[in-house]
């Protein structure tokens, strides 16, 4: 069979190219094998990345001991609690696509066999699953892993209580010595923040896709099981090389409705809503959050890790990871298990013999704990387009609220707000020009989802948004609101005072005012100036589509 690599390899005509591996030290013998592009995510900025240097080689070894050669090139990769609350969260969702791009160039232009992508945290996923879709060369994914909880004061914790414990310092609740406690023990290892945050949800998402091998999105990163399920990634890449099995083999459609199924029964990120529409377009297969709410109404909801629960994703893995959920679902007949993965078997074939071994941290199907998906999508004369939001994060008396609009034309100005106290309980906190135009690049809301909590208000105040939320916000955090402020979306038409509308259960979102007076203040509204004017955020949001969408580029 002709391989890719012939471009650069085999003949007369490549000899120049030759002569440039040769200056890599490369071997004839190594020339002559499949070149198989090793993507790795390593960086020494963030806690996910820190040790996928390790797993890089591991891969390698594996790639090696199968007949291949390995040739690592990067990835680049953005820590979102570090970029959290200030201008350095909208380059968060911008790198989805500067690494989907990135990544193609590399593969393209040295005509790589095949690829083992190694990511791990929020937008480096997303971006290397958009890059696979679209290359569609044999490809698998091994992640860094997750990092394991910390421990404060004999519980298991996590970053989402690192940011609540700025919000209980705020109110007065918690001492400067208790937050350096948090400080200290929160994140204990490197790996992916500990919960179902982002991060661990779209890692475990690549096994629900079919595109990485059974523990990937949940054993941790400081276990030496990691290193063997890298080797094991590289010589299966070989397999589905020389089976020539592609990543749109893979990622059908039926493989999306099953992505989705399991990100309702796991619970997962709502910035799931965002990437696997964009996966998906990329794989040539349309997505809409209609989809969504079909798969939420007859998908049970078996998972609470935090921030919905006080389980991690360490118990997760011990429960018997994605798979153990996967086979409790297909005990409905909830799943599509005819299709293949990068195992070189079927989803029914990889997961008919895992078992379920924690019941608490897996809920049986018979037992779940709601007969409903984890994520609702909600709309209304507030959200014509849909807006987001984690429904098995939210307090049961808040799935049903209404309240005054406490309206932000910015994050910083809503979270001086909340802690200065002037959020009080019924409150709805509207935070508008955070979109993906807006913001530019839609930043995430932690702090202020945060700030309500350590407040101790999560469980009567709302949070609105057309920004989006981190996987480990927690409460009625209600993001992706579109369309968008910067395009005269409703929700730049709110006013203080105005009463908002929420009810969860029945996927609606309405601000209480006739269509006669939305439509006199959508005549007096005028665009905002652009944020930004220059670089990589101009072009962004010059070329960028609306949340409901997977604020997916404009091809023209």
């Amino acid at each position: 069979m002709d391989r890719r690599s012939d471009n650069v390899t085999k003949g007369v005509a490549t000899a120049p190219q030759r002569s440039l591996f040769n200056a890599l030290g490369m071997t004839k013998e190594e020339m002559e094998r499949p070149l198989v592009g090793i993507v790795s995510s390593y960086n020494e900025i963030v806690p996910g990345h820190m040790n996928i240097d390790k797993i890089a080689e591991a891969v390698k070894l594996g790639v090696a001991m199968a007949g291949g050669t390995p040739i690592m090139f990067p990835a680049i990769a953005v820590c979102d609690g570090i970029a959290m609350g200030h201008i350095g969260m909208k380059y968060s969702l911008v790198t989805r696509d500067l690494i989907a791009d990135s990544t193609e160039c590399m593969a393209m232009a040295h005509q790589f066999d095949a690829l083992v992508m190694i990511p791990n945290c929020d937008k480096n996923v997303p971006g290397l699953l958009m890059a696979a879709a679209r290359l569609n060369i044999p490809t698998i994914f091994v992640s860094g892993g997750p990092m394991l909880a910390g421990k404060v004061k004999g519980c298991k914790t996590s970053l989402s209580s690192m940011f609540e414990a700025v919000g209980s310092y705020a109110a007065g609740t918690m001492d400067m010595e208790d937050v350096d406690e948090y400080v200290s023990n929160a994140c204990p290892t490197c790996g992916s923040c500990s919960g179902m945050y982002t991060a661990n949800s779209m890692n475990c998402l690549t096994e629900a896709l079919g595109m990485a091998l059974k523990g990937n999105g949940t054993i941790p990163a400081v276990y030496s099981e990691r290193l063997k399920l890298a080797k094991h990634a590289g010589m299966k890449v070989m397999e589905l090389l020389e089976k020539n099995i592609r990543p749109r083999d893979i990622m059908t459609e039926d493989a999306f409705m099953n992505a989705l199924t399991v990100d309702m029964a796991l619970g997962c990120s709502t910035n799931s809503m965002l990437h696997l529409p964009a996966i998906a377009h990329e794989a040539g297969v349309e997505i809409n959050l209609d989809i969504a709410n079909e798969i939420s109404a007859k998908t049970p909801n078996l998972c609470h890790l935090a921030p919905a629960g006080h389980t991690y994703i360490e118990e997760l893995n011990e429960a018997g990871g994605v798979y153990a959920v996967m086979n409790e679902l297909d005990k409905k007949g909830l799943l599509k298990t005819d299709l293949m993965t990068v195992t070189g078997h079927t989803v029914k074939e990889n997961i008919q013999n895992v078992k379920n071994k924690n019941p608490e941290v897996i809920r049986p199907i018979e037992n779940p704990y709601s007969e409903v998906g984890g994520i609702a999508v909600l709309r209304g004369n507030l959200a014509p387009d849909s807006c987001v939001v984690k429904r098995s994060a939210v307090v049961p008396e808040m799935l049903k609220h209404e309240g005054p609009a406490r309206v932000f034309d910015c994050e910083e100005d809503a979270i001086k707000a909340i802690r200065g106290g002037e959020i009080v309980a019924g409150d709805v906190v509207v935070i508008r020009y955070e979109g993906p135009k807006g913001g530019p690049g839609m930043r995430e809301m932690l702090n202020p989802t945060s700030a309500i909590a350590g407040m101790g208000l999560g469980s009567t105040v709302a949070l609105i948004t057309d920004g989006r939320f981190s996987g480990a916000s927690r409460g009625a955090s209600i993001g992706h609101v579109s369309p968008e402020a910067a395009v005269g979306g409703p929700i730049a038409l709110v006013e203080e005072g105005d009463i908002i509308k929420i009810d969860i259960n029945a996927n609606t979102i309405n601000v209480d005012i006739t269509d006669e007076e939305l439509e006199a203040r959508r005549e007096k509204w005028q665009p905002r100036e652009p944020k930004v004017t220059t670089g990589y955020l101009a072009r962004y949001a010059s070329l960028v589509t609306s949340a409901n969408t997977g604020a997916i580029l404009k091809n023209k």
